[in-house]
């Protein structure tokens, strides 16, 4: 019931919006397939990459948060400049160029996964996209509340996402609702639309 309320509303909003994926975003499908292919393999979870750009930009290329984040994976521009640094073949920064986003928001992933461990793999995702909203600095701070609670550091569903060790309250509200998002609401409509692989299957809701 939730997925078909947000799709009634998504589609109702504006034309661009088919089955709540935007019509634009087909033309990057194949580009992002490929990068993601480069970082994880052919089992590379594109829906997933997918619903993260749904979530950040809704595939607008030109999209500027308040914030000031830039582009389809809505970079901060310290970060977008951080990143060839790491990955010298990204070049320059280009955060508004969409093959030059898509590309440094797969790589980006990529470099947080081998920096973060988790029960899981759907678990992993998880802090990877918290730590992708909002500073891979703070998950070992959550973590560290959780063990002191008696909670599993290991996991973020119903463990980790509970404490918050000092965000405002409207951050932390961002950033607990940033990965149920992108796992459990966008990524199955990526899926179910044909973009390939997803994380996080088994907790969908039926």
């Amino acid at each position: 019931m939730r997925m078909l309320i947000i799709a009634l509303l998504l589609s109702s909003c504006s034309p661009a919006f088919a089955d709540g994926i935007p019509t634009d975003a087909r033309r990057w499908q194949r580009d992002l397939t490929h990068f993601a292919q480069q970082s994880y393999g052919l089992q590379a979870p594109v829906s997933t990459l997918a619903a993260m750009i749904h979530q950040e930009s809704r595939w607008r290329p030109n999209a500027i948060s308040p914030a000031g984040a830039q582009g389809l994976a809505q970079f901060m521009p310290s970060t977008a400049n951080w990143m060839p640094s790491v990955y010298p073949g990204l070049n320059r920064a280009d955060p508004f160029d969409p093959r030059w986003s898509m590309r440094a928001m797969v790589l980006y992933t990529h470099w947080l996964h081998k920096r973060i461990s988790a029960a899981d793999t759907c678990e992993q995702w998880a802090f990877v996209l918290s730590a992708y909203n909002g500073g891979i600095g703070w998950i070992a701070r959550d973590q560290k509340l959780a063990r002191a609670a008696g909670d599993d550091p290991q996991r973020w569903f119903g463990h980790v996402e509970r404490h918050n060790a000092g965000r405002s309250a409207a951050n932390h509200r961002e950033n607990r609702h940033y990965p149920a998002a992108i796992l459990l609401t966008w990524s199955p409509l990526y899926y179910r639309a044909g973009w390939g692989p997803a994380v996080c299957a088994e907790r969908w809701p039926a």
